[in-house]
């Protein structure tokens, strides 16, 4: 039995402000409360003795599951328990993550990562029983026993992963195992957060800025393109100093999710990582073949961007300047406001819990030194409430942040109030298109709400921008997990200079690098390092696959189409209750076709065809 924490991150990793509040600078109303977990780390310690100590009770379990009241024991036991281990581990984590350089609160989190090891060894014999046991008596009990009803999913998952589960004694040193399986991670995690000596550079403005990964984030978007181009340089120089340590960190996470394919009789890396959650792997390659097959649009926008910003050359470090400029900023609460604004389409109810969630300190807003980059929600502790990491920069990326995570916050919240524990604990298949749905809707009420021609063409323009990293640039990511999985699935062990080759190949092809439509340089191609989520073990291809899907339902949503809406949030409140490509059939997508993905190239299509109609009507020196 795994733990599976429905902790999601966000697809712009990294967010920053030109001065981080220092720790306790921002108003307390701005920080998430932990204490609604635990009152202080002294009650975090007793509840983690405690549940380290009612582990002991599940090896009694073992070999007595052969009759329904038996079983319903047992689950109840150990469904109980894991409730609790993720209670632990989410409280230490979020701790953790306020400020990485506290030695305390690192050693909280491991403590948490055993105990977690501690269970999944401890129940390492549940899944072996219940196939020996059989589908037959297993749907007896069921019948006997209506207490078992909220297992039925669990169960259903356990008898069809037959083929994919070994003896008690081949999975207890499996679980063993997952003590270690994290080092990778972990590893670089501690490097990039506090080890790696981060460059400073100086802008043309006279001002010296410091590139660390937060600092990268916001100066790459500078106007001044040669600012620009010295951003990039510096930045990539400081990670090409580590690329063999990261090269040799990210063949172990490799070699670690091969190792899982294997023991488990998958045949490859993808096999193993699709399996968990009956994902058809008919999706991930759809998504990559229609992907490249619409390689054309993402080569006309960049065409686009060049004409936008007035280059002929354009290259790399030209990605993320705003096409149109634009002195709007967004204070915190109207980004509270713009949020709930856009989110009407959903109802009152939906409106009513993202009010909650802002008066109640769900959020921890603003960034500081220390605290870990980006942007997640954890939604793992049942019986409290979600609560997200964010780092506020008064922009409209931050806005669309806030949508997107409120979207998971509001995804676990439903299924957490409308589903038992055992099928609330949604997979991230599903999860992403909570997001990115609430995205949809904040672009469309900008654009709506636009005062003239270039405020919307500055909206419009975000959103082509969105479709572009979350499409075609995650895409462009799982095509690369993909081929370097493929190489030590077949045997070779991969370096630093080797993902370099490979990300080069892959990056170079989705920007059009040989057609000359946008020049990659060498030295840019160590960003493979830079992206945490090739540690997560298949997960970036779901961003991609969840903005189709969400954008088609997001679309009939905003058309009041009938019963769209209840599609909608039904697929929210029903957590796990189903796998997530059934769950997404029932709301009307089916991403295993080309449908999702040739109408958000259509719908990026129609964006620029409407940019270059605002733009032919502009005065000729201003197109």
């Amino acid at each position: 039995m795994r733990i599976i924490r429905n902790t999601v991150l966000l697809v712009s990793v990294i967010l920053s402000v030109p001065s981080p509040a220092a720790r306790g600078a921002e108003p307390e109303q701005d920080r998430w409360n932990l204490a609604d977990i635990y009152p202080t780390q002294d009650a975090w310690r007793e509840a983690k003795d405690a549940v380290m100590t009612s582990l002991k009770k599940i090896p009694s379990y073992q070999g007595r599951l052969d009759d329904s009241k038996s079983l319903k024991e047992a689950l109840d036991t150990i469904f109980g328990i894991q409730k609790e281990v993720q209670r632990v581990y989410s409280y230490a984590s979020m701790l953790s993550d306020e400020d990485t350089r506290i030695d305390r609160h690192a050693q909280m989190r491991e403590e948490a990562d055993l105990l977690e090891s501690a269970f999944a060894e401890r129940t390492s014999f549940l899944n072996p029983e219940l196939i020996a046991i059989g589908e037959t008596k297993i749907q007896s009990f069921l019948r006997a026993e209506p207490g078992l009803g909220i297992y039925k999913q669990f169960l259903r998952n356990a008898l069809r992963q037959a083929p994919h589960t070994r003896s008690s004694e081949v999975e207890q040193v499996v679980a063993e195992v997952s003590r270690v399986a994290g080092a990778p991670a972990n590893v670089r995690r501690t490097l990039v957060n506090a080890d790696v000596p981060w460059p400073s550079v100086t802008l043309s403005d006279g001002n010296e800025v410091r590139l660390d990964p937060a600092g990268y984030t916001k100066y790459r978007a500078v106007l001044n393109r040669d600012d620009r181009k010295r951003v990039f340089d510096t930045f990539w120089q400081a990670w090409k100093a580590y690329e063999r340590t990261l090269g040799v960190s990210l063949n172990s996470q490799l070699a670690r999710d091969h190792f899982y394919a294997k023991v488990r009789h998958y045949p490859n890396s993808l096999a193993s990582a699709l399996g968990a959650n009956n994902i058809p792997e008919a999706i991930y390659r759809t998504l990559v073949k229609e992907t490249r097959a619409n390689l054309g649009t993402l080569h006309r926008y960049l065409k686009l961007r060049a004409r936008m910003l007035e280059v002929d050359d354009l290259a790399y470090y030209d990605i993320y300047p705003p096409l149109i400029k634009t002195e709007l900023t967004y204070s915190l609460p109207q980004a509270k406001q713009l949020s709930i604004a856009c989110s009407r389409p959903l109802g009152e109810e939906y409106i009513s819990v993202m009010r909650k969630g802002f008066a109640a300190r769900w959020v921890d807003f603003h960034p500081r030194p220390g605290k870990r980059s980006g942007a997640y929600m954890n939604g793992s502790v049942y019986d409290v409430h979600p609560f997200m990491l964010m780092n506020y920069n008064h922009d409209l990326e931050s806005v669309s942040t806030l949508v997107h995570e409120f979207g998971h916050a509001l995804h676990s919240h439903l299924a957490n109030t409308n589903q038992p524990f055992p099928t609330a604990d949604y997979a991230i298949f599903v999860a992403e298109i909570a997001s990115t749905s609430n995205e949809s809707l904040l672009i469309d009420h900008v654009i709506k709400n636009a005062k003239n021609d270039e405020e919307k063409l500055y909206y419009l323009g975000f959103n082509l921008e969105g479709i572009r990293g979350t499409f075609f640039r995650q895409t462009m990511f799982a095509e690369f997990e993909l081929k370097v999985h493929d190489l030590v699935d077949q045997g070779e062990a991969l370096t630093g200079a080797r993902f370099t080759e490979i990300y080069k190949d892959i990056l170079r092809r989705y920007h059009g690098h040989d057609e000359g439509v946008m020049t990659i340089d060498d030295a840019y191609t160590i960003e493979w390092a830079y992206i945490p989520h090739f540690y997560y073990n298949f997960y970036v291809y779901q961003y991609a696959t969840s903005i189709a899907g969400g954008s088609l339902l997001a679309a009939d949503i905003l058309d009041g189409k009938p019963g769209a809406r209840d599609r909608y949030l039904n697929l929210l409140r029903a957590g796990a209750s189903k796998y997530p490509h059934d769950l997404l059939l029932d709301a009307g997508v089916d991403l295993t076709t080309p449908r999702p993905y040739r109408a958000l190239v259509s719908r990026m299509n129609q964006v620029m065809d409407e940019i270059e109609t605002i733009l032919e009507r502009r005065p000729s020196s201003a197109k």
